[in-house]
């Protein structure tokens, strides 16, 4: 259950200082060009669509990835792939294709290369969380506790 834990908080804190940071930040000008996001963004909403993607993608990944035989980083790849497949089919394509906004092709730019990042840290994030050691009674362990 840590695991699962540790897996789900692997994906929701990257992604959410990320997303606020980039759309709300560093390329809000850039979003308000496109002219498709309302004036008061709704981030409870946001928030709680992560949630919800945390723990599926957290369930993917114990259910598909810890069953590998690869290393670490091979795990962490193919998931970080998996998952930024299936995130850009559903947070960039169909939003391109059903939103208004002012360009799609400058649309599907930023937010190729706001995917691209958020999977290059999701991915051994939650390899990370799923590897680390865990003690009997299902805590961490640390390296004290096991020297």
């Amino acid at each position: 259950m840590m695991r699962f834990f540790l897996g789900v908080l692997a994906y929701l804190v990257p992604t959410f200082a990320l997303g606020f940071v980039w759309h709300l930040m560093l390329f809000d000008n850039y979003y308000r060009e496109l002219a498709m996001y309302r004036s008061d963004v709704i981030i409870p909403f946001g928030f709680l669509s992560m949630v919800i993607q945390a723990v599926i993608f957290a369930l993917i990944y114990e259910r598909t990835f810890t069953r590998w035989n690869g290393s670490f980083w091979s795990r962490a790849l193919a998931y970080g792939a998996s998952g930024a497949a299936l995130s850009w089919s559903f947070t960039t394509l169909a939003v391109a294709a059903k939103n208004v906004m002012a360009s799609v092709p400058n649309y599907l730019v930023i937010e190729t290369a706001f995917t691209a990042v958020q999977w290059l840290m999701v991915g051994p994030l939650t390899a990370l969380a799923f590897t680390l050691p865990l003690r009997r009674d299902g805590q961490l362990s640390t390296p004290e506790a096991t020297a």
